[in-house]
């Protein structure tokens, strides 16, 4: 039910898309709490939403679908971004990457296409950044 009272006023806000827009995003961490929060918010944005939470169920993910969007988890360790990212960059085509990050460790992945920090556990602008990402509409370096 907390859950609900936080998720539900973000996932109100969030600016519907056309349907010829939605992205296929990818939402990877650890937190099934805040995977299944971001999943909530994105897709009453009107993007369709897969989770995974291992490496494996990326690659597996990867080879179901075709993304537009992968983001990747603040929970998630450096070490475990960068390998997650990698497999994206390997197993998913043309897909951009999100990376999630909480202010005091800061960005990890290198080579993604756009950064969010998040120093609350959901970011209220989430749905909207995957929107523009996916339309290719957004600067590389970004808040």
């Amino acid at each position: 039910m907390k859950i609900l009272k936080t998720v539900l006023p973000i996932a109100l806000k969030c600016p519907s898309h056309p349907r010829d827009i939605i992205a296929k995003v990818l939402c990877t961490g650890w937190d099934q709490s805040l995977l299944n929060t971001r999943k909530l918010i994105l897709q009453s944005a009107g993007h369709e939403v897969r989770q995974a939470r291992t490496p494996n169920e990326v690659v597996s993910e990867c080879a179901e679908l075709q993304f537009d969007v992968v983001v990747i988890g603040q929970t998630v360790s450096v070490r475990m971004k960068r390998i997650i990212a990698s497999l994206v960059k390997d197993h998913c085509q043309d897909v951009k990457i999100l990376e999630l990050y909480q202010p005091h460790l800061g960005k990890a992945v290198e080579d993604a296409d756009s950064w969010l920090e998040v120093p609350a556990d959901i970011p209220s602008d989430l749905a909207e950044r995957v929107g523009q990402l996916a339309q290719g509409v957004i600067p590389k370096v970004q808040k």
